[in-house]
């Protein structure tokens, strides 16, 4: 089980007393948690060995997550990385996300709707690639309760927290190496 650190727990009689006298948009947005996340994904081929990272920090802590899988490709580690980050969060939260991934920011943002509309087929008509993960990422963005402002920031340019982002992806990649040469 992950906790969180650095997250205030609400007071439900004040809470109570808010939602009665505010309207329910400004009532959620005040007992809304802040955080900020980073994700990456990393891949040693692709099709590899792949890692993926999240950061993820509040006023007052920050938690580090990262895994990886054996086989895999850098587009898959990349929304795994969204994923595992939001699926570790307990309560609904106020989340700014950081990715590096231009196939994540427009799939969530841009291409999701049309390919729900069309079956999770393509505009071209063919099967969405790494459908199974968008089908829950989708299910993780509407359903927890989150608030979420996505924001795409350019890799390997000195962004602290791409970087830790990026650094943690590939222990990610590390631990797969490690595991896959195990007997």
């Amino acid at each position: 089980m992950l906790t969180v650190t650095g997250l205030c727990q609400p007071v439900l009689v004040l809470h109570f007393l808010r939602y009665i006298f505010a309207p329910q948009d400004a009532y959620l947005e005040h007992i809304l948690n802040t955080l900020t996340i980073y994700t990456d994904g990393a891949c040693k081929g692709n099709p590899g060995p792949g890692g993926w990272g999240a950061w993820l920090t509040s006023d007052a802590a920050g938690t580090e997550l990262f895994g990886g899988e054996a086989v895999t490709t850098n587009n898959r580690m990349e929304m795994t990385a969204v994923i595992e980050a939001l699926s570790a969060l307990q309560q609904p939260t106020q989340i700014t996300l950081y990715v590096d991934s231009q196939y994540v920011l427009k799939g969530i943002t841009e291409w999701l709707p049309g390919w729900k509309a069309k079956g999770w087929k393509t505009a071209a008509g063919t099967p969405v690639k790494n459908v199974d993960l968008w089908q829950k990422l989708d299910a993780l963005v509407k359903g927890a309760g989150h608030k979420i402002e996505w924001h795409w920031v350019r890799g390997h340019t000195g962004d602290v927290g791409n970087e830790k982002a990026d650094q943690l992806a590939n222990q990610g990649v590390e631990q797969a190496l490690r595991q896959r040469k195990r007997p």
